[in-house]
């Protein structure tokens, strides 16, 4: 038996990912959930809630690497907090965190939440490491399939993404998991930089459907100054990912994801 690696979020849509990979590095998994669920082999399941603190000293005992990958739209920087406050008192050697890009430049909540949390494990105490990646394509699909609907495309002037493909998040997490405390290390993106029309377009022809006419709209305030000034995007010294934005959606409709767009 070796000293198990907690991860919170281990079901979620990258920790199910990251769980089979440090498993096939030989590390026996403990995974932080909410609810109850049935043990595996080499996976242990325990009960905890980040963001009211309870059942953390346990889940955390005879642990040597914390990997936090459970996040919300809310207490992103209290979960971090109290993970980081627990891992200190177990005496755990490394602590990492996911996080996105952007989160300590853009004036949105979830992004504050997340510069938040960065910096409760940056001063926790314990050794550390950070990560930043761009918007999945998962999150992504979503947002384009639902504008795939309307009868015009609404493109927001300066908005730009950079997705990334979930497995290869999930890949450097697990590599940033086996190794030792990084710091911040280098943010993870996607291939391309793509707008709205771009995203909506392939989307369109990748599944069969038909693009819609665009209609330029600009996003007010300080959120559409952010996005203009592509404060959520990455800069340099960025780590690529390869699968494209197009790739994806074709293993999507490999998949039987075909979804309607008239």
């Amino acid at each position: 038996m070796n000293a198990p690696l907690l991860v919170t979020g281990g079901t979620g849509n990258i920790g199910s990912r990251v769980v089979p990979l440090l498993r096939e590095a030989g590390r026996d998994i403990r995974i932080l959930s909410r609810h109850p669920r049935a043990d595996e082999p080499g996976i242990q399941h325990v009960e905890a809630d980040t963001v009211a603190g309870s059942g953390l000293a346990a889940a955390l005992e005879g642990v040597d690497v914390l990997l936090h990958l459970a996040g919300g739209a809310k207490g992103d920087d209290i979960a971090a907090r109290n993970l980081a406050a627990a891992a200190r008192a177990a005496g755990v050697a490394h602590l990492i965190l996911i996080s996105v890009v952007g989160a300590d430049r853009m004036p949105i909540g979830y992004f504050r939440g997340k510069a938040e949390a960065e910096q409760a494990i940056a001063g926790s105490g314990v050794p550390w490491t950070v990560l930043r990646a761009a918007q999945l394509h998962d999150f992504v699909l979503p947002v384009v399939r639902g504008l795939a609907k309307l009868p015009l495309l609404p493109v927001p002037g300066g908005l730009r993404f950079e997705p990334v493909h979930g497995d290869e998040v999930a890949a450097r997490l697990a590599e940033l998991a086996l190794g030792g405390p990084a710091g911040r290390v280098a943010d993870l993106a996607g291939p391309d930089v793509l707008d709205i029309r771009q995203l909506a377009e392939t989307y369109a022809e990748v599944t069969g459907g038909r693009a819609r006419r665009p209609l330029p709209i600009r996003l007010p305030g300080a959120v559409g100054r952010a996005y203009r000034a592509g404060e959520n995007l990455t800069g340099e010294g960025t780590q690529r990912g390869e699968r494209t934005w197009r790739e994806f959606l074709r293993e999507q409709v490999t998949a039987g994801d075909r979804a309607p767009v008239e």
